[in-house]
């Protein structure tokens, strides 16, 4: 990103403070600022006339632009990224609202619903919508596999996967297998891809009997069956959860109703807001996406403020919210940051 000063060398101290007081009052408020109105709010003793020319010369810059209905001015998206990078002023939570924040995730909960609480906290905190990347699982290892008989045609398969996570699913096979032939074609499969990736078993096993085939006893027909059937070919799809969109039709700017249809579509298909969490989860702190800087038409008017949550030292994916350009960064920033710690120290505990 280009730092603000870079963008704009030409923004002296009086425009860029009319700049941020405009950018205030618009968050606020949700109406285009008129020069009047905003000599008023600066404080300075400036005529409408000195203010309208400060006006002209920032939207000249591209920080500020006119709707069609209005004489008054809004921040474009480059506006709030100068005032996002320079002139804002992130205030610390307040205790009772960290205290409230850590009450909800020093519960007793499995992963899973931490996972959503903090999804569930930033969208009722910030009125957005709150979404938290599932952690990924690029790197599972097959440590064991076991499979039983639980019907003519149904076996259990439990797969112990990475030391501590077990796993279990039900296959449906092509005919009846009994306990003993289960147990060898466990045993073939384990000493030949124990300490392999979880997704690559079914291929190394496949190379390994094709070279075999004419050999093949019942023993490995039963563990090509059990391997295709019990072993996923890719791992599985990167996923986020997501609360509050409803959120987002309190918001003038985003109430028109084809751009929410759009907007709730990209949440449903979810590639490109995936797209956009892992861009994050290569930075490093706080990342803000402004209107067009996403990348993606549907989120032109929209921005997206995210934070990398961790444990054990390892980062297992990212959080944030969505929501119009026109939100209060101030106040956001600081419970997205807050929301990543507490997620990561509550994932902690459960290791």
């Amino acid at each position: 990103m280009v730092p603000a000063q870079a963008m704009n060398p030409e923004l002296n101290d009086r425009a860029q403070y009319l700049l941020k007081t405009l950018v205030e009052r618009y968050i606020r408020e949700g109406q285009p600022v008129g020069s009047r109105a905003l000599a008023r709010e600066s404080g300075l003793d400036l005529s409408p006339a000195t203010v309208r020319n400060v006006m002209a010369d920032l939207e000249d810059l591209g920080l500020l632009r006119s709707p069609h209905t209005s004489a008054g001015r809004i921040p474009t998206a480059r506006g709030y990224r100068l005032f996002v990078d320079t002139l804002l002023q992130v205030e610390p939570l307040g205790l009772a609202q960290v205290n409230d924040l850590e009450k909800h995730f020093s519960r007793a909960q499995n992963p899973s619903t931490l996972l959503e609480t903090a999804s569930s906290l930033l969208s009722s905190i910030t009125h957005l919508a709150g979404i938290v990347m599932l952690p990924r699982q690029d790197h599972a290892t097959l440590r064991q596999v076991e499979y039983l008989p639980l019907s003519e045609h149904q076996v259990l398969t439990i797969l112990v996967v990475n030391d501590r996570e077990v796993q279990n699913r039900i296959i449906h096979t092509d005919r009846r297998y009994t306990a003993s032939e289960l147990e060898r074609a466990a045993n073939y499969i384990n000493g030949l891809c124990a300490g392999k990736d979880l997704y690559l078993v079914r291929e190394t096993l496949l190379e390994e009997l094709k070279s075999a085939r004419e050999q093949m006893n019942s023993m490995m027909i039963a563990a090509i069956e059990m391997a295709n059937k019990g072993f996923d070919r890719r791992p599985p799809s990167d996923d986020f959860l997501v609360a509050g969109q409803t959120n987002l039709m309190e918001y003038g700017e985003l109430s028109d109703m084809e751009k929410l249809r759009q907007l709730f579509e990209a949440f449903n298909q979810k590639r490109d807001i995936l797209h956009l969490l892992d861009q994050s989860l290569k930075a490093n702190g706080i990342q803000i996406f402004i209107g067009e800087e996403s990348g993606y038409d549907v989120l032109d008017d929209c921005s997206v403020v995210t934070s990398p949550y961790e444990a054990e030292g390892e980062v297992l994916g990212v959080l944030g919210v969505i929501g119009p350009t026109r939100m209060a960064y101030d106040r956001v920033i600081p419970i997205v940051d807050l929301t990543a710690r507490l997620l990561g120290a509550a994932l902690n505990k459960q290791h």
